[in-house]
């Protein structure tokens, strides 16, 4: 059986990678097919030795590093890729790997990690944030955004199945593409974070700094709140203005290293998180260090965090809600074996059986013999 491992593109390391990472794991004889891979990463990942194929994009000027710059020309490239010769077609989708092109003798199972947010629930925000009003620049971006809708929708029907990675993402890929979804959490290396029982008297984030993180609400809530200390690990292009809201009690250490920032995990009181993630990563590595979390009861975070038993879930995202929470979360006494325990559950051991097993069933039923 020959398979074919889809990613939109091989850049940096990130959530995506990693569950790309794993698949190649279970099925290492596969070929990979992406828009743009950087060799770096290509390393990083182990993929040096395996079959790579890139798009068109990666051949046009500064198409490694400006690669996002070519949106429009995603769909159009995605379906050059000649699949004929695979029996198994597996896409990592977030943008556009999904719409690959396949025959009726091929089994896809797309792994959705989101429908393209910057073009569905985060359209208008997306346009805000980029100062692209109703402008020449303006217009062309939403008449772009608005022909990546009808081809993102058009292209839905292509996987045979849907994968997503939280209960959350399955109903967003039920209200855009109307398909119904699979919940597979995404790997975690759990063995990668040590449990630490003995906890010091500050709380942390740690977030690239960008609106939707809501790094800013989290600082001012422990602005007013000068008696609790915060560790704010990250940076990014909000970095300057969120510092300067910050109070004395409030510490910002930049970007850390991995093996850093698993040092600061494991001795804080709780790790904080305001944003709507569709499944959120770190809240999981946190509790892999033995730390609870709190965390706004929204998105996979309602998935990945237990209130009251490996963390707080606080209602609204608001600076009052977040406060009530903190607040709520030092009326606990919380077990870090316990919440390390919950944490196992979502492990790269578990991800690799459970996606395995589901694409044997498929193939099972398509009939499609190894």
């Amino acid at each position: 059986m020959k398979v074919a491992i889809i990613q939109e593109w091989l850049t940096t390391m990130g959530g995506s990678e990693k569950v790309v990472q794993a698949i190649a794991d279970i099925y290492p004889q596969a070929d990979i097919f992406t828009l743009v891979a950087d060799n770096k990463l290509v390393m990083e990942l182990g993929f040096e030795h395996k079959k790579i194929t890139t798009s068109i994009i990666q051949k046009l000027p500064f198409g490694l590093k400006k690669y996002k710059t070519y949106l429009p020309l995603f769909p159009f490239a995605i379906e050059q890729f000649d699949l004929s010769e695979y029996d198994l077609i597996i896409s990592s989708n977030h943008a556009v790997s999904k719409g690959v092109l396949t025959t009726n003798e091929q089994l896809h199972i797309t792994y959705c990690h989101s429908p393209i947010r910057y073009a569905w629930d985060l359209h208008h925000q997306y346009l805000k944030e980029e100062g692209l009003g109703f402008g020449i620049k303006g217009l062309l971006a939403r008449y772009f955004l608005h022909r990546i809708r009808i081809w993102d929708f058009i292209s839905s029907v292509r996987p045979d199945y849907y994968v997503s990675n939280s209960n959350f993402i399955a109903n967003r890929i039920n209200k855009v593409y109307q398909k119904n979804a699979t919940t597979i959490y995404p790997p975690i290396e759990i063995d990668d974070f040590v449990l630490e029982t003995s906890k010091d008297d500050y709380y942390i984030t740690s977030s690239r700094m960008v609106p939707y993180k809501k790094i800013d609400l989290i600082v001012e809530a422990f602005t007013k709140m000068p008696d609790r200390k915060l560790v704010v690990v990250g940076d990014g292009p909000d970095y300057k203005k969120i510092k300067s809201k910050a109070g004395s009690n409030i510490t910002f250490v930049g970007y850390l290293s991995f093996k850093e920032l698993i040092k600061k995990l494991q001795k804080a009181r709780a790790f904080v998180f305001a944003a709507i993630e569709d499944f959120g990563m770190l809240p999981v590595e946190a509790q892999a260090c033995g730390t609870p979390v709190i965390a706004l009861g929204k998105g996979g975070s309602l998935e990945t965090v237990k209130h009251g038993i490996t963390g707080i879930l606080y209602p609204e995202q608001t600076i009052e809600s977040l406060i009530a929470g903190v607040k709520e979360f030092e009326t606990y006494s919380f077990d870090p074996l316990t919440v390390r325990t919950h944490a196992e559950t979502f492990g790269i051991k578990e991800f690799k059986k459970k996606f395995s097993t589901f694409v044997e069933e498929k193939l099972t039923e398509k009939n499609i013999q190894k």
